[in-house]
């Protein structure tokens, strides 16, 4: 019986070897062929399934990729996505209008795939991260045959497509890291039993489902650690992000840190626009649930109770929620959230606006006076600093990006706001509405003179410095 066990395993194993050096030698041909199709010699694949999302991480796709065409002129650029629903050019135009970036459309073309569903973490209720990794394969795999690269550059940390786009397709591979898949403070965080969007009521509760997950984590993340190590260049976009990767990864001097683009050219030079008889509070970021959206609600009831007192000053307060949904559980988020402000007796003092276009962006940036974001590690928070550069006072979560890269509290050099919880969130903000006129200034001047460090030029800068080695071996 055992040698029959035995004999079977070999078996399979030749066949699956069989079959990965027939898809390999099949993808040369591919490859070869589209080399003879197209006048540029080097084919690059982007994998970006949610490209038309109107994210943070889209922008550093399009910016990507507009660096790109203005450095090198025998390039092919493809982008695969999952928004089958959505025609090259209505994805180009929400380009223009959400990010106000023009992109060569002659040298743009897209990969639409049609098994984006196994990368939802809706699909998997239990052991989410293995599902939507081996979702990502198989989404990859899908790329892959049906666009074979030169360059693979994965933008939306699906890590586990960069082996095979290296050693089955034979890619040279780069990857922008937003966020690790799995991070030690996720670990710490099952260990400690404490409750959070991805450790249940129902893991806290039970030691022994908690021991089982803390060992499915420290399994998954060495595997995460060799797939991660197969990329040729690695770009993370945080110091936060960049003490991770290198920690799990294990490459101490592989890593480049590419801060995201951030429109902040156009943001400092806008005109300020606040009303005396209105202290509006901007959020901007994806209905996603890390964002964490019901802490701002959170908030805006504590500000309620510490305003009790000065009912007109309460009147005046207005949160003003923006953000993108990219799928139905976004949309279904977002419902629950005006669901819980009417339950907090919110809904006079809280609007959302979903999926808004740039100038509409810009109006809300002129009328803001204070910008609230929440997300726990927020790996960099491109809001916060298109926010800053606005002129919007910032309070941000003490964690990740915020409290690494972008505001500072000490005396003299302030440029925004640091908080936990909810009183801390509200008593920040009303330290902004009780501050002279003078003090908020100097915070303001301070932080629009802080985000210089993240325009959209210093991206293309690092961004094609981390590429180029890509380039130099094709």
């Amino acid at each position: 019986m055992a040698i029959r066990i035995f004999l079977v395993l070999v078996s399979a194993t030749v066949l699956f070897a069989i079959f990965l050096l027939s898809l390999r030698s099949w993808l040369q041909r591919c490859k070869k062929k589209l080399k003879d199709s197209y006048d540029g010699p080097v084919n690059i694949g982007i994998f970006h399934p949610y490209c038309n999302a109107g994210g943070g991480g889209e922008r550093v796709l399009w910016c990507a990729v507009r660096a790109l065409q203005a450095k090198y002129d025998n390039i092919k650029i493809v982008i695969y996505t999952g928004d089958i629903d959505s025609s090259p050019n209505s994805i180009m135009e929400k380009v223009q209008e959400t990010f106000n970036i023009n992109i060569d459309k002659q040298n743009t073309s897209f990969v639409y795939l049609k098994r984006r569903l196994l990368v939802e973490a809706k699909l998997y209720p239990y052991f989410t991260l293995l599902g939507q990794s081996l979702g990502s394969i198989i989404l990859g795999l899908e790329a892959l045959c049906r666009f074979p690269p030169d360059i693979y550059i994965d933008t939306t940390g699906y890590t586990f497509t960069l082996p095979l786009f290296r050693f089955i397709g034979n890619c040279k591979v780069g990857c922008y890291v937003h966020y690790p898949t799995i991070s030690m403070d996720m670990l710490r965080r099952v260990q400690r039993r404490e409750y959070c969007h991805n450790n249940q009521a129902y893991v806290v509760r039970n030691p022994f489902i908690t021991w089982v997950k803390v060992i499915y984590y420290r399994i998954f993340a060495k595997i995460y650690r060799w797939a991660g190590r197969c990329s040729d260049t690695i770009m993370v976009n945080s110091t936060w992000t960049e003490n991770h990767i290198r920690d799990l990864w294990g490459v101490p001097f592989k890593t480049h840190r590419v801060y995201p683009p951030c429109e902040v050219k156009n943001l400092k030079s806008l005109t300020r626009n606040e009303s005396p008889d209105k202290i509006v509070i901007i959020s901007i970021g994806q209905f996603r649930p890390e964002k964490d959206h019901p802490l701002q609600l959170q908030a805006m009831y504590e500000l309620r109770t510490l305003l009790s007192r000065n009912e007109d000053l309460w009147n005046k307060v207005k949160l003003i929620i923006v953000g993108s949904c990219r799928n139905d559980s976004d949309y279904e988020r977002l419902k629950n959230m005006q669901d819980l402000a009417k339950h907090l007796s919110l809904e006079n003092s809280v609007e959302f606006k979903v999926n808004v276009n740039f100038q509409e962006l810009l109006q809300l940036y002129q009328n803001a006076g204070i910008g609230i974001h929440t997300m726990w590690n927020e790996h960099f928070g491109i809001g916060i600093v298109e926010c800053m550069a606005a002129g919007v006072i910032m309070v941000a979560h003490r964690s990740g990006g915020p409290l690494l890269d972008i505001i500072e509290t000490s005396e003299g050099s302030q440029n925004g706001y640091l908080a936990i919880n909810a009183a801390d969130y509200a008593n920040c903000i009303l330290s902004i509405i009780c501050n002279s006129k003078e003090l908020n200034d100097a915070i303001r001047n301070a932080a629009r003179s802080s985000v210089e460090r993240f325009t959209e030029e210093e991206f293309d800068i690092n961004f094609l410095r981390a590429v180029s080695q890509l380039f130099n071996t094709t």
